[in-house]
């Protein structure tokens, strides 16, 4: 066995650590900070708290972030920590806020368009600038990986690009900013923590400690979504849930996401179907086709979760979707079979050699096929 580990981002964890924002700015030696967020959190008046709370530190606030950001809204990012010449990047929201800063405080020090970097990844630069992630679902574990996830709409491109210089410098997870995320969104959010895990513990790439990682969130999920899906103010849930979000994102670093997140991005680009959602549709058929050719890893870990079988396993996260909501097959979109074969082509990504088993186009026609 040979297996390196590394995580170089520090981690600042528990309700009302929000509050601890100019302080570790302070830590930092940060003087020109820019603020990127979302537009929810103008209204709710998040943002300008902690803009006041943080004057004179902040310069500039990038609040037009949207699920699945486009290349337009990272170069809108680059313009203003240019224009403002930011030393310091905050990044406040779930995971399309949080790769959005992450691209943006890198390539932000160099002089191609994001275009480029879509293109050719090696381009990427070495170092950003230092960047504070705050999470606000749970979530993305953005805030801790060396991924961000970009797409070009104009060319039906979602595209997860990688580097160590990706990693924020510091994460606060308050577990108390997830209190106001919807019960939907929480559903799907929750659900990408599962296959994130799922993912990580099954990937070829696995390895001991994010196996630990892994397995201790895939319990906490299955013990805690339902609830906040029902008790959205349940904040033991929450923290739990928040805290599921964290170990899978350190789960998911080294070893990768794979089938799941391969046939997603199709999914989100060609059907609109949010992230989590379309991560979640596959992970149950996946579940069973794996545990049919491993070594007794799936069926190891569903003991360790107190199942009988991987099987029973993947027959408690069908029955977790339908608890909460998430659709159950693609039967509403009525796919003609020319939409079939794109679904078919588009999930061939390169992440898709990380899954123990070879999935085929073939075996990807007949999952979709059964699916509307």
């Amino acid at each position: 066995m040979s297996w390196n580990y590394a995580q170089p981002v520090t981690i600042r964890f528990g309700n009302g650590r929000i509050a601890e924002l100019v302080k570790e700015i302070n830590a930092l030696g940060g003087s020109k900070g820019i603020l990127i967020t979302s537009p929810s959190f103008e209204k709710s008046g998040l943002i300008q708290k902690i803009v006041s709370d943080s004057q004179p530190l902040i310069k500039a606030v990038y609040s037009n972030v949207n699920p699945n950001p486009d290349i337009t809204e990272c170069e809108g990012c680059i313009a203003l920590i240019r224009e403002h010449q930011c030393d310091f990047v905050v990044a406040l929201g779930g995971g399309s806020v949080l790769d959005c800063a992450k691209a943006a405080a890198l390539m932000a020090t160099a002089d191609l368009p994001v275009s480029a970097y879509m293109d050719n990844a090696s381009l990427l630069p070495a170092k950003g600038l230092p960047l504070i992630a705050v999470p606000t679902t749970a979530g993305t574990g953005s805030e801790i990986s060396s991924v961000s996830v970009l797409s070009d709409h104009t060319k039906k491109v979602k595209k997860p690009l990688a580097t160590p210089a990706f990693f924020p410098t510091l994460a606060i997870i308050d577990p108390e900013l997830t209190l106001t995320v919807p019960p939907h969104i929480t559903a799907c959010t929750g659900m990408d923590v599962l296959c994130h895990a799922l993912e990580a513990f099954w990937s070829r790439q696995h390895q001991p400690i994010c196996d630990s990682f892994a397995i201790n969130a895939i319990r906490l999920v299955m013990q805690n979504l339902k609830t906040v899906y029902d008790e959205p103010n349940n904040l033991p849930a929450r923290e739990r849930m928040a805290e599921a979000s964290l170990l899978a994102g350190l789960a998911f670093t080294v070893p990768r996401t794979n089938c799941s997140h391969a046939c997603s991005y199709p999914l989100t680009n060609d059907l609109g179907i949010p992230h989590g959602e379309a991560c979640a549709i596959t992970i149950d058929y996946f579940m069973r086709i794996n545990a049919q050719a491993d070594d007794g890893r799936l069926r190891m870990l569903a003991g360790m979760l107190g199942y009988g079988s991987a099987s029973e396993l993947a027959d408690a996260i069908t029955q977790l979707k339908k608890d909460i909501g998430i659709m159950p097959d693609l039967k509403t979109f009525n796919l003609t079979d020319g939409q079939i074969e794109g679904l078919v082509q588009n999930s061939q990504n390169p992440i898709l050699k990380l899954n123990p088993v070879e999935i085929t186009p073939a075996m990807l026609r007949e999952m979709y096929n059964q699916m509307r």
